[in-house]
């Protein structure tokens, strides 16, 4: 470092000195040959030009400072052209260190783009500096309309806001945000600037919920006909009875264990169905002789009480499970055998359509208030408590039904009206179909 300095010293003051030097040895030569005053004169003028062209060069270095990067630098000699050629070598040296931090800066940003959490950069007073589309989604932000102004303005719950201004951020805080459950924490990454990460845990509470209401649900449901069984057990054992009274009660109990099966292999069928990360396999499924022996099926189930149609097969087949497909199938003509009264009509039918292909179950029976609807396949919904238990009903065949369609690209529309009946209809995208060869 001393050496760098000793040698930038030499060329500024070696030049220097030998230009001091030649024009006092000038101006004392023509001083001894025209005189004193003369000699003083050329000294002068030949200073003040020298301050002039020193002048010139700082301007020119003025006016080539401002210019945009890459502009020649003027020609200049002596030292001044050592000057320009290491402000040249500077500027671009620092053109260079801008583009990869603009760069850097791009990426950086391009990342945090695409985190599903939300980023929130501001200032060491709260003020928003920038954030991440995730965040702008999780807390109602705009960044073009709200950059810099302050996060707790923007964001007016009473628990964020305490949060932010409590100064404790060891641990995050969790709030409801415009029907969102959002949880945020604030971190120090520089003296004058915090980050603030945000993360939707929504979907993990309806999860927790629905897995809280599931465990429930089953407990209750396996609760019903245990406790029958047991009185049933207790009563035998306490008393005597008579044979008329002993295959009664017989009779109910394996009913009610026949109910507890039933709900105890519905429940393992769903727990596969979600626990399955693999598609179904490829198989082809011969639809129409399966529709035709599960339309018999129903009709055993209904034993005589209902008027069942196969109204229309077309001969097309579908890929995927079979077992899977035929335990949809099955829960959509088993629900609506139980829900339409004795005497009612349920017509089936399998047809190509523009889309693909589709199921269609009608049934005239009591119908589903609209309020009901969208929450059909959810484990254990009942429209009527009392109705789905004397039907013997287990609450899980539309889930069941649900998650099969899932496997196979399938969706379930639902229309119905509370008194007029209901339409159940699956459709099969056309990539699901399996084509054959003539």
């Amino acid at each position: 470092m001393r050496d760098t300095s000793t040698r930038s010293a030499r060329k500024f003051w070696v030049p220097a000195l030998l230009w001091f030097g030649l024009l006092s040895l000038i101006a004392v030569a023509i001083g001894a040959a025209f005189g004193a005053i003369v000699g003083l004169l050329f000294y002068s003028l030949s200073l003040a030009s020298l301050l002039f062209l020193q002048m010139r060069s700082l301007y020119q270095i003025e006016q080539w400072l401002d210019a945009p990067v890459g502009r020649p630098r003027p020609k200049t000699w002596g030292m001044w052209a050592h000057a320009f050629a290491a402000l040249d070598d500077i500027r671009h040296e620092d053109e260079r260190s801008r583009a990869e931090m603009a760069e850097w800066l791009a990426r950086f940003r391009q990342a945090m783009s695409l985190l599903p959490d939300g980023v929130v950069i501001v200032d060491g007073v709260m003020h928003l500096e920038w954030c991440n589309p995730a965040a702008q989604t999780h807390l109602g932000l705009d960044l073009k309309r709200d950059e810099g102004r302050l996060l707790t303005n923007l964001i007016r719950s009473p628990d964020f806001v305490d949060y932010m201004l409590s100064g404790r951020f060891e641990q995050p805080l969790p709030f409801m945000h415009h029907d969102r459950k959002i949880l945020v924490q604030l971190i120090s990454f520089e003296s004058r600037r915090q980050i603030l990460v945000t993360h939707d845990v929504t979907q993990n509470e309806k999860m927790d919920t629905m897995r809280r209401d599931f465990i429930a649900n089953a407990s209750h449901e396996l609760r019903t006909p245990l406790t029958v069984i047991n009185g049933f057990l207790e009563h035998a054992l306490s008393s005597d009875m008579s044979e008329e009274t002993r295959l009664r009660q017989l009779h109910l109990m394996a009913e009610q264990g026949q109910r507890m099966q039933r709900l105890v292999a519905d429940m393992l069928t769903l727990t596969r169905l979600e626990s399955l990360l693999q598609p179904p396999s490829g198989d082809t499924v011969r639809i129409k002789p399966l529709l035709t022996r599960i339309v018999e099926e129903a009709r055993a189930l209904s034993g005589g009480k209902h008027f069942i149609t196969l109204r229309e097969v077309q001969d097309v087949d579908l890929k995927g499970n079979r077992d899977e497909l035929e335990s949809a199938f099955v829960n959509l003509l088993s629900n609506a055998v139980r829900y339409t009264p004795d005497g009612g009509r349920i017509d089936v039918s399998w047809a190509m359509e523009n889309d693909g292909a589709t199921l269609t179950v009608i049934d005239d029976g009591i119908g589903i208030a609209a309020e009901h609807l969208s929450r059909l396949t959810e484990r254990f919904y009942r429209v009527d408590k009392t109705r789905s238990r004397a039907t013997q009903g287990t609450g899980l065949g539309l889930a069941i039904v649900k998650h099969v369609l899932l496997r196979h690209r399938g969706r379930l529309e639902i229309s119905s009206e509370y008194g007029n009946g209901s339409r159940f209809k699956v459709i099969f995208q056309r990539a699901q179909l399996a084509l054959r060869q003539d």
